[in-house]
């Protein structure tokens, strides 16, 4: 090791870092670089990143500022760093990851190996039907909030790797650009949109929450994506006790719950008494709440399932809208399913999961925009368009993902 090049970070371990970004693909930073333009001479750039991390001399771009909708006219802040700062992100990433893999708790879902939303969810459908009562944690702006002396205080609990320790402090501290252009400091926080910020999110909450409760509270199982979580309790009295000492808990590390997102739902279905006002909740894009379902003898009961969500459906939509899909009337069928079959089975995987009836609003609205679609480019009655659609269906019944959705459901008139 050379005094030039006091961090021992191998060449390879960086193109490494590389392929990964560039699968997970992503927008441009402020550099204005897109992946495609990284590209054009990526040796050069990635030797680049190698020689200043190896040497001390990396030192990340201000993030580009990025505001997202959210319900009710709140936006969600997203901070985007550049290519390179995405891959020297991956780098510590990738050193980092194999070592609090082993110690993460096994009800933390979020970002993480072999671990995913679909889990989370599956696991509190089977938890809702043991345990009568959920507290549904909403953690006040989380990932803008993360004290940094802490988070570098949890992080060298984990690791002795100086360049780990150095580069995860510049990129905590790494101000963000606003559209205007000016620069925002930053003292606290780590922003959704980095490579780096849901593996240190995990860490935090992993010390703040998830020990804790193991600790603390070892009967009480609870599930955890990123800052998404729910607790499983038997009495209104041992959650409403829980909340209050979570409260008290998160205070020690410079965070409080969001009093009106935080509640206590009650699980209700057939065979538990009481009626009590807040029986849903939800979680990761669904709504938990009772629905009349079969067991495996064809019998109706009250059931306390996961459903996709009203704010998710709504989102979709809005998306479906976005396409404008009855402005494409130079193109054909074929090449509007290209362009729409990825996100609609991404929708349809996810939110497919758990009771498919709730997605035959965005099968109905999908539907309709192709009828308009129809309607537009071969001026046709809404019923010509209708029989149209549906010859389609018959003819190609594989072409449109949402259609293997309707079990030969043909479409009516709108």
């Amino acid at each position: 090791m050379s005094k030039a090049k006091p961090y021992c970070i191998s060449k390879m371990e960086v193109f490494h870092a590389y392929q990964a970004v560039k699968e997970n693909k992503g927008a441009a930073g402020i550099d204005k670089v897109s992946l495609k333009d990284f590209e054009q001479d990526y040796k050069n750039n990635l030797y680049k990143i190698w020689n200043r991390m190896s040497s001390g001399s990396y030192f990340p771009l201000p993030v580009r500022k990025v505001e997202i909708p959210k319900a009710k006219d709140k936006k969600r802040i997203l901070g985007i760093p550049t290519v390179s700062d995405r891959i020297a992100q991956m780098v510590v990433k990738r050193q980092l990851e194999p070592i609090v893999e082993k110690i993460f708790h096994e009800n933390s879902y979020g970002y993480r190996p072999n671990k995913s939303a679909l889990d989370a969810v599956g696991k509190a459908r089977e938890r809702c039907w043991k345990y009568d009562w959920v507290l549904d944690l909403d953690i006040k702006g989380f990932f803008d909030n993360i004290d940094h002396q802490l988070m570098m205080q949890m992080l060298e609990k984990h690791t002795d790797c100086r360049w780990v320790l150095l580069y995860a402090k510049r990129w905590l501290e790494a101000p963000m650009q606003k559209e205007d252009g000016s620069i925002e400091e930053r003292s606290k926080g780590t922003p959704q949109g980095g490579v780096i910020s849901p593996i240190l999110a995990n860490i935090f909450l992993h010390h703040a929450f998830d020990e804790w409760m193991k600790r603390k509270y070892p009967s009480i199982p609870f599930e955890r994506y990123a800052d998404d979580i729910i607790c499983h309790c038997k009495s209104l009295k041992q959650a409403l006790m829980l909340k209050g000492m979570i409260e008290r808990r998160l205070a020690e590390y410079k965070l409080e719950l969001n009093p009106e997102k935080t509640r206590i739902a009650y699980c209700k279905s057939s065979g538990r008494k009481g009626d009590y006002p807040q029986v849903t909740f939800d979680f990761l894009g669904y709504t938990f709440r009772p629905r009349k379902t079969k067991n495996k003898s064809g019998e109706i009961f009250q059931g306390f399932n996961p459903g996709v969500s009203k704010n998710a459906a709504t989102r979709m939509r809005e998306r479906i809208r976005k396409w404008n899909l009855h402005l494409i009337t130079s193109q054909n069928l074929d090449y509007l399913a290209k362009m729409i079959n990825p996100t609609v089975r991404g929708w349809f995987n996810y939110y497919g999961k758990y009771f498919k009836s709730e997605l035959w609003s965005i099968i109905n609205h999908l539907n309709a925009r192709l009828i308009k679609w129809i309607m537009k480019k071969y001026r046709k009655s809404n019923k010509k368009a209708v029989e149209h659609l549906n010859r389609a269906r018959r003819k190609v019944p594989e072409l449109f993902f949402h259609w293997s959705f309707t079990k030969g459901r043909m479409m009516g008139a709108v």
